[in-house]
């Protein structure tokens, strides 16, 4: 765990009278998004959920709101990242039952995020908050974690320039670039190193991730409070009466 991420907004180390303030302040909850995947030889294999969690929870402490676990599985099949209609039978399911349950515990907007940057996570959160959101109560998004502040000094790739950045100012223990070695990189994620932009040894840094994370946390702060307000304002409030065992007890 990275000790410069604040636990007060992290859902799974909040106490019950924390977790109902948190709420009641702004109902939003952010769920991060990503798999056990190849990130280099340099970088942790949990980078992408790593990554979204990361910069949601640097979302919640500037915009308030509850940060939920990253949550681990692929949206395609092992196919060597093919596609299938069957991902979305079995994935979609699972989600939409952790994001009914979410709704169940007072949220009124939803916003699930992919670090994993394909269009079928997107396509997978999407729609699992199709019933949830259909009655009006609550609002949701799928998104991921630069879609809103994509540029020059926020964007993505594979285990390389970006993906390195936010790891080395994230979790700056559990990068090694020593373990690339020194001699040219395959291109386009080829074996054996399975990169996918900028060599990070040149380019990856401290301070690229930490501009990237504050863009694009600030960014889907400002889309949370976006959906809240597109609400009728009788559902912009926290939707339980209490967080306690009668009115509440898992998700």
């Amino acid at each position: 765990m990275n000790k410069d991420l604040s636990t007060e907004v992290q859902f799974q180390f909040m106490r019950p009278s924390q977790f109902e303030a948190a709420g009641r302040a702004f109902p939003v909850v952010y769920v991060p998004f990503g798999l056990i995947e190849w990130h280099g030889r340099h970088l942790p294999l949990g980078n992408d959920a790593l990554k979204a969690h990361a910069i949601l929870v640097k979302t919640a402490e500037k915009f308030g709101g509850v940060v939920y676990p990253p949550v681990y599985f692929p949206s395609a099949a092992f196919d060597h990242g093919k596609f299938q209609d069957s991902d979305l039978e079995f994935n979609v399911p699972l989600v939409n039952a952790l994001f009914q349950r979410l709704k169940l515990s007072g949220f009124r907007v939803i916003i699930g995020v992919s670090g994993h940057n394909i269009q079928e996570q997107i396509m997978m959160v999407e729609k699992a908050l199709e019933s949830v959101t259909s009655d009006g109560t609550i609002a949701g998004a799928g998104l991921w974690e630069v879609s809103l502040s994509f540029g020059a000094e926020s964007n993505t790739d594979h285990a390389a320039k970006w993906e390195t950045s936010n790891m080395m100012f994230f979790y700056p223990g559990l990068v090694n670039l020593s373990e690339l070695g020194t001699g040219p990189l395959a291109p386009d994620m080829k074996a054996p190193d399975g990169i996918g932009g900028l060599d990070p040894r040149s380019f990856a840094s401290a301070a690229a991730g930490e501009r990237n994370a504050e863009l694009a946390s600030d960014a889907i702060g400002k889309k949370a409070k976006e959906l809240l307000q597109s609400l009728p304002e009788q559902y912009r409030k926290f939707g339980l009466k209490a967080v306690s065992p009668e009115y509440w007890w898992q998700v």
